[in-house]
């Protein structure tokens, strides 16, 4: 499908197509947000009473196998394709990103940038930031 077609997206409602029927998902072999996994995923706003945002679980990763960035979805907006989560790029930070931007990021004109981690199993944001020290050190 292409921007402007109609769908069911994972609530059951005819919405426009969002991210996860971008234009790249033929090379990329793979869509970055599947009906089943957005439908695992808090809405936008949904965790922001928790006290401890170490204990927010991601539920998905993507990734940038360029440059390093990645991105632990923690809440997503099916509607519009926007996520919150945590994001480690030059600096490590909570923000919210458009997933039909990453979608459409290219490398070497038309390569997908970002990549889904396929294998990834939901992990706390505390256990993420212990693995990426570990990295770092």
């Amino acid at each position: 499908m292409r921007k402007g077609e109609t769908m069911s997206d994972v609530n059951g409602t005819n919405t426009t197509t969002t991210m996860w029927q971008d234009n790249h998902s033929g090379m990329r072999r793979h869509k970055l947000m599947t009906k089943e996994l957005g439908a695992t995923i808090p809405a936008i706003r949904s965790t922001a009473d928790v006290e401890d945002s170490d204990a927010v679980l991601a539920r998905a990763k993507l990734f940038c196998p360029y440059n390093g960035w990645r991105w632990y979805i923690t809440e997503w907006d099916p509607a519009i394709g926007e996520c919150f989560g945590l994001i480690e790029g030059f600096e490590t930070e909570w923000g919210y990103f458009d997933l039909t931007e990453l979608a459409e990021t290219t490398v070497f004109g038309r390569v997908p940038a970002i990549e889904r981690d396929l294998y990834w199993k939901p992990k706390t944001i505390a256990e993420i930031r212990r693995e990426s020290s570990k990295l770092a050190a």
